[in-house]
C-alpha cells in the first residue's frame, strides 16, 4: 500500500511537469512558426552589406572628401589588432567561441533576475544577438523582439564563421561622434588606422559600445575613463592582463587626437562629382555603397586657387563698396527682413570662378565655382551662362586660318553700321577704347583685342563657320550665327570655354575634360575607368599652332591685353586671350602653357557692370587671378615652349610692311605661316629690289 502510494505520488508530480513541458514546447513551436514569417529571408543573412562611406581621392590617391549617411569604412578581421577583439570578448561575450549564437543559461538567469526585480526581460545578449538586432530588428525591448533576436542570431551562426561575425560586429557598431565602424572610430578619436590601435585605445572604443553618446570622451571624459577601466577589469578577470598591468593602465589619462576629421577640400569640385554620381547611379549608390572615387584634383593647386580668389575678391569688393554707396540701386537689391518684414537693400557681391585643366589628359586639376561654397552652392564654372566677350575671338580666328587667311593680313580697323535683321534697329559696334586705328594686321587686332577686326574677319567668312569650329572644340551651348558672335554675344560656360582652349596647345586634338579617373566598388570591381583620355583630332596641327602663335602675342606683344601677366612675374611661354562682355558685366582671361590651361571669370551673379574701361575688363580683374594660379600650377613643370609642328614656317617680318624682313629692316617680329602660303615676298619698304606688290583685304 505504501509502495502504491509512492508511485501514485511520483506520477501525480511527473504528469503536471510533462504537461507543462508539452505546453511550453507547443508554445515555443507556435511562436517560432509565427515569427518565422516575420523575419528577414535567408538571402538577407547571406548578403549583409552595411552602409559604407564613399570616399573621393585626389590625383595622388589621398582622401579629400566623403559622402555618407553613416560614416563607415570596412576593416577586414585580419587587419584588426588582437587586443581589440580580446577587449570585446572579455567585456561583451566571454563564451563567444563556445555557443551557437544564444547563451540559454545567461538568458534564464537574466529572466529570473529581471522577474524578481519586476522588470522586462533583458540582458544576456551575445555578440551574435546584438549584431542580429542591429542588422535586422528594432531596438524596442519586448519579448517578441527578443525571440526574433534569438532566431536571427542562430541564423547568423549557421551562415557565418565566428571571425566573420566579429568582423561585421566591429564594423557595424556606432561609436559616437558620427563614426560608424571601428575604422571611422579610430580615425575620429585617435587619427590612426584601426590596425594601429593600442590596448588603451581599444579599451576606450569597446567601452563606448553600450552608450556611445553617454560615454563619449569628447562630451564626458570622466565617464569615458571609468568605462575604459571597466574593460580593463574584464580583461583582468579573464586573465588577458595581470594585476600589475591593470594597475598601471587604469591610471593613464584618456588621450585623443581630435584633428582627425577629414577636411573637405574643393567643395565645388566634390559637388560636381556628387551630381554626376547621383545622376548616373542614384543617391543610394553615392551614400551607402562605399565606392572609391579617384579624381584628377590637385589639392595643393585647388587650395591656392581658392585662396587667390578670396584675396582678389576681397580687394575688388572693397573697391566696389568705396565707389558705390549702400543705397545705389544698381549695386544693391531688395530683400525682405524676416525679423521685421521690411524690405532692405543688400549689396551685390562680386564672384569669381576658375578651372584648371591638364592639357594632355583632360584632367581637371582645380575648380572653384565661387567665393564660398557655404554661402552659395551655385557653381559658376559649370552652371553659369555668361557672354565670353573677346574670349570667343580665337574661334573666329580658327575659321579664318582654315579659310586661308594669315596673321599678317591687313584689315581696316574702322567703324561699321549694320541693320539688325527683323528690326528697324542699327548695330554700330565699337572698340573698348572708342578709337579706330585704320589698317592693321590680324595679329595686332587680336593682340590688342580690337573688336572691329574680329567682326570684319567674321563678315569675310560664313558666320556659321565660327559656330562650327567652336562646337568642334567643345562649346555645347547654343550659338546664334550673327555678326555679334565675333565679340561673344552668345553665352557659354567657363567649363566649356576652358576645355575648348586646350585644343590649341594639344595641336588640334580635342580632349574630353575628366573629373573622375576611376570608380571602384567595395569589392574592388572597377565601375568606370577614364585613365585613358578621350581624344579626337578636330583641327589640323599646323592651323592650331598658327592660332596659338597669335595668342602668344596677347601675352608678349608690347600692347597685348595679357601683358600684365608678365609684369606680375609669370615668365613661362604661354598663349591667352582676355574677354570683356558688353557693359563690362563679364570679365575673362583664358590661357595655356604647353602643359596646363586655366580659365578665370569675374562678375556679378545679377548681371551688373564691374567697372569702366580701366577697371572692369578681363585684363584688370580676371588676369591677376589667372596669373597667380598659373604661377603655382606650373611651378614644378619644365619651362618648355609650344612645339612647332611640320607644315609651319616661322620667319622674321618687318613691323612696317608686314613682309619678310630684309637686312635693312630695323623693327621686326616673328610671324608664322603655313608652308603652303606665299611667304617669300621681301619687305618692299627697305629692300628696293623687292617686289613692291601690295596686298590689302
Amino acid at each position: 500500500m505504501r509502495r502504491r502510494r509512492s508511485l501514485w505520488t511520483r506520477a501525480s508530480f511527473v504528469w503536471p511537469v510533462v504537461i507543462v513541458l508539452f505546453l511550453v514546447a507547443g508554445w515555443i513551436t507556435v511562436t517560432l512558426v509565427r515569427y518565422a514569417g516575420e523575419l528577414p529571408p535567408i538571402e538577407a543573412v547571406y548578403n549583409i552589406e552595411p552602409r559604407l562611406v564613399t570616399r573621393v581621392y585626389d590625383r595622388d590617391d589621398n582622401p579629400v572628401h566623403e559622402f555618407y549617411t553613416e560614416r563607415r569604412v570596412l576593416v577586414p578581421y585580419e587587419s584588426m589588432p588582437p587586443q581589440l577583439t580580446r577587449a570585446l570578448l572579455a567585456t561583451e561575450d566571454r563564451e563567444f567561441y563556445d555557443h551557437w549564437g544564444v547563451r540559454w543559461q545567461a538568458i534564464m538567469r537574466a529572466v529570473v533576475i529581471n522577474f524578481l526585480k519586476g522588470q522586462r526581460a533583458q540582458g544576456g545578449s551575445t555578440i551574435s544577438q546584438q549584431l542580429a538586432r542591429q542588422l535586422f530588428l528594432t531596438p524596442e525591448k519586448t519579448v517578441q523582439r527578443k525571440i526574433k533576436e534569438w532566431m536571427m542570431a542562430l541564423k547568423l551562426e549557421r551562415t557565418y564563421a565566428k571571425d566573420e561575425i566579429l568582423e561585421m560586429y566591429l564594423n557595424h557598431n556606432y561609436y559616437g561622434s558620427g563614426a560608424y565602424g571601428i575604422q571611422a572610430a579610430s580615425m575620429t578619436y585617435f587619427g590612426k588606422d584601426a590596425s594601429e590601435l593600442t590596448l588603451p585605445e581599444c579599451a576606450l572604443l569597446i567601452g563606448l559600445l553600450p552608450a556611445p553618446s553617454l560615454y563619449s570622451p569628447k562630451r564626458n571624459p570622466e565617464l569615458a575613463l571609468r568605462r575604459r577601466n571597466v574593460v580593463y577589469r574584464s580583461l583582468l578577470t579573464v586573465g588577458d592582463i595581470d594585476q600589475a598591468t591593470f594597475d598601471s593602465l587604469k591610471v593613464l589619462p584618456v588621450e585623443l587626437n581630435e584633428k582627425t576629421v577629414l577636411a573637405s577640400q574643393g567643395d565645388y569640385y566634390a559637388e560636381e562629382v556628387r551630381r554626376y554620381i547621383e545622376k548616373t547611379y542614384g543617391t543610394d549608390a553615392l551614400y551607402t555603397e562605399g565606392w572609391s572615387i579617384y579624381t584628377t584634383i590637385d589639392t595643393a593647386l585647388q587650395r591656392v586657387a581658392e585662396e587667390v580668389i578670396h584675396v582678389r575678391l576681397d580687394s575688388l569688393r572693397a573697391v566696389a563698396e568705396a565707389r558705390h554707396p549702400a543705397d545705389d540701386p544698381i549695386y544693391t537689391y531688395l530683400v525682405r527682413d524676416t525679423a521685421t518684414g521690411e524690405m532692405v537693400r543688400v549689396r551685390k557681391q562680386l564672384q569669381a570662378a576658375v578651372m584648371v585643366i591638364e592639357n594632355e589628359t583632360g584632367g581637371v586639376l582645380a575648380m572653384v565655382g565661387g567665393y564660398d561654397f557655404k554661402e552659395s552652392q551655385f557653381n559658376r564654372v559649370t552652371q553659369a551662362l555668361r557672354q565670353p566677350g573677346s574670349a570667343f575671338k580665337p574661334f573666329v580666328l580658327t575659321a579664318a586660318i582654315e579659310a586661308g587667311l594669315k596673321p599678317s593680313d591687313t584689315i581696316y580697323d574702322s567703324p561699321i553700321v549694320m541693320n539688325i535683321p527683323g528690326t528697324e534697329k542699327e548695330w554700330a559696334p565699337n572698340n573698348f577704347d572708342r578709337q579706330f586705328k585704320g589698317p592693321i594686321t590680324i595679329r595686332q587686332g587680336y593682340m590688342e583685342s580690337r573688336n572691329l577686326i574680329a567682326i570684319k574677319l567674321l563678315l569675310k567668312l560664313d558666320v556659321r563657320r565660327a559656330v562650327f569650329w567652336a562646337e568642334q572644340m567643345g562649346i555645347t551651348t547654343p550659338m546664334k550665327p550673327v555678326p555679334s558672335l565675333a565679340i561673344g554675344s552668345s553665352e557659354v560656360t567657363l567649363y566649356d570655354l576652358t576645355a575648348a582652349y586646350t585644343t590649341f596647345p594639344n595641336r588640334g586634338i580635342r580632349t574630353r575634360p575628366v573629373l573622375i579617373r576611376k570608380i571602384v566598388d567595395r569589392f574592388g570591381r572597377v565601375i568606370e575607368d577614364h585613365t585613358i583620355p578621350e581624344r579626337e583630332e578636330v583641327l589640323s596641327s599646323p592651323n592650331a599652332y598658327v592660332v596659338l602663335h597669335v595668342l602668344k602675342s596677347v601675352m608678349d606683344g608690347p600692347t597685348g591685353t595679357g601683358r600684365g601677366a608678365r609684369t606680375r612675374g609669370f615668365t613661362r611661354p604661354c598663349a591667352g586671350k582676355s574677354g570683356t562682355s558688353n557693359e563690362y558685366m563679364d570679365n575673362w582671361f583664358l590661357g595655356s602653357t604647353p602643359q596646363v590651361t586655366c580659365g578665370a571669370w569675374v562678375g556679378y551673379d545679377l548681371k551688373t557692370p564691374i567697372g569702366g574701361y580701366h577697371t572692369g575688363t578681363g585684363s584688370a580683374t580676371a588676369l591677376p587671378i589667372w596669373t597667380e594660379i598659373m604661377k603655382f600650377a606650373t611651378r614644378d613643370l619644365p619651362p618648355s615652349d609650344f612645339p612647332v609642328p611640320d607644315g609651319v614656317i616661322l620667319t622674321t617680318v618687318c613691323d612696317e610692311s608686314n613682309r619678310r624682313a630684309s637686312d635693312q629692316c630695323h623693327r621686326v617680329h616673328e610671324e608664322v605661316y603655313l608652308d603652303s602660303a606665299d611667304t617669300m615676298e621681301v619687305c618692299p619698304l627697305h629692300d628696293p629690289g623687292a617686289n613692291r606688290r601690295k596686298r590689302r583685304i
